[in-house]
């Protein structure tokens, strides 16, 4: 596992598939707009859906707060897309099939190494990493904290 980020480090240089198949470069993301960076275990399980939902219900605040959300997890495209539709999320989910970018941020795993953790990064608008949360069993606790790091 590579280092965790610490605040005012920037954000990693990775890039991965969207939903759609797309190829996203996290760097790419910052510049215009903050960026609310979540990693989560599993798509379609409770606590991933009541998490994205949350994300969902609320991306009209975060937008206005000039920022933009980004879901990450080890799912494949195929599975992003069934749950981006399934559930209207009207966000980024990206792919990180070989676990790259969970590498890269230092993302803790949990239950013995076997599960990737659940934490969000919120960075501001020259890429640096302002908050983190790490959270397995709070999932909608995430949408709070990423609010209230982003009023800063």
């Amino acid at each position: 596992m590579g280092k965790t980020l610490q605040k005012g480090d920037l954000i990693p240089d990775v890039s991965l598939k969207d939903q759609e198949g797309n190829l996203i470069d996290l760097p790419s993301l910052v510049g215009e707009k903050a960026l609310v960076v979540y990693f989560y275990p599993k798509d379609d399980t409770p606590g991933c859906t009541a998490e994205a939902c949350g994300f969902r219900d609320r991306y009209e605040e975060f937008a206005d707060m000039g920022a933009d959300i980004v879901g990450i997890s080890s799912d494949t495209v195929g599975s992003h897309k069934k749950f981006a539709d399934k559930y209207g999320l009207n966000f980024t989910l990206l792919s990180d099939c070989n676990g790259q970018a969970e590498k890269e941020f230092g993302v803790p795993r949990n239950l013995l190494g076997l599960l990737p953790g659940r934490v969000t990064y919120v960075f501001d608008r020259a890429g640096k990493l302002v908050y983190s949360f790490s959270s397995a069993m709070k999932a909608t606790r995430h949408i709070e904290e990423a609010m209230e790091a982003l009023k800063v």
